[in-house]
């Protein structure tokens, strides 16, 4: 366990509450640092997060350890969070593929440290290596040409194509009342960026549909057990918004696979 780096206790009124995120509570920024719960999962994200820096990967952030309130301390990233922004320009859909697959590249060789526990609110489609789970918009700092992803805590064992199909169906996006011959463009873009393989290619637009429809389920069965906060999310129309995004991904599969071929 890791123990405080010298991280004392600020006053209440150093510390200012971050929004914007759907899960994670209690987080705050203090002066240049971000202060959030310590879970199970802690040690062995951190331990992957280390790996990540000492690869020399950009767009993560750095880990200082724990205060002396027991709370996990990250390095605060100014910018702007990426769902607030407007979407991505085909260009920057390319840079952002060439990233996850630096992240990806960077993960292949980490070993997770004995013991190693992982916060999985959707069991992936396999382990080939620790995946972030959930790089979307609103996990993108965007400060000029500083990009950095966020929110590390749900990272955990999983597949490329199940965090790239994440990664494009958000980015991207593709969602109910989209225009597939607009949106082909665009799903492209990040594929190309990432360099994806053929056999990827072919097998990443049923993958789509795969990765939305499990984040519907994930709510849906939220709201059967009141499990939170999935249960809010639904009720806040969330369960809406993904499986209507699965249908269209669906509907459209020719297209998305005409414009990966």
């Amino acid at each position: 366990m890791e123990r405080p780096h010298g991280l004392g206790r600020l006053s209440a009124h150093l510390e200012e509450p971050l929004a914007g995120g759907n899960v994670a509570t209690s987080v705050v920024r203090a002066g240049s640092t971000v202060r959030k719960p310590w879970t199970p999962a802690t040690p062995s994200v951190h331990a992957f997060l280390r790996h990540l820096h000492a690869k020399g990967v950009a767009g993560v952030p750095a880990v200082l350890g724990r205060d002396d309130q027991g709370r996990q301390v990250l390095e605060y990233v100014p910018g702007r969070q990426g769902d607030a922004a407007p979407p991505m320009t085909v260009a920057e859909l390319r840079r952002l593929g060439a990233m996850v697959r630096d992240l990806h590249d960077a993960s292949i060789d980490f070993e997770s440290p004995p013991g190693a526990r992982w916060e999985v609110a959707i069991p992936p489609d396999g382990a080939e290596l620790v995946c972030h789970q959930d790089l979307a918009p609103w996990n993108l700092i965007r400060d000029g040409d500083t990009w950095t992803f966020i929110d590390w805590d749900a990272c955990a064992p999983g597949t490329r194509l199940w965090d790239l199909a994440y990664v494009a169906q958000t980015f991207a996006p593709l969602v109910a009342g989209g225009d597939p011959e607009a949106d082909a463009p665009r799903l492209r873009a990040v594929v190309d960026g990432y360099d994806l393989d053929a056999a990827g290619r072919a097998a990443l637009p049923e993958k789509l549909v795969v990765r939305t429809r499990a984040m519907y389920d994930l709510l849906a069965r939220g709201s059967r057990t009141g499990a939170v906060p999935w249960a809010r999310l639904w009720a806040e129309g969330h369960g809406v918004h993904w499986g209507g995004a699965a249908d269209y991904l669906a509907a459209h599969l020719p297209v998305w696979r005409s414009a990966l071929r």
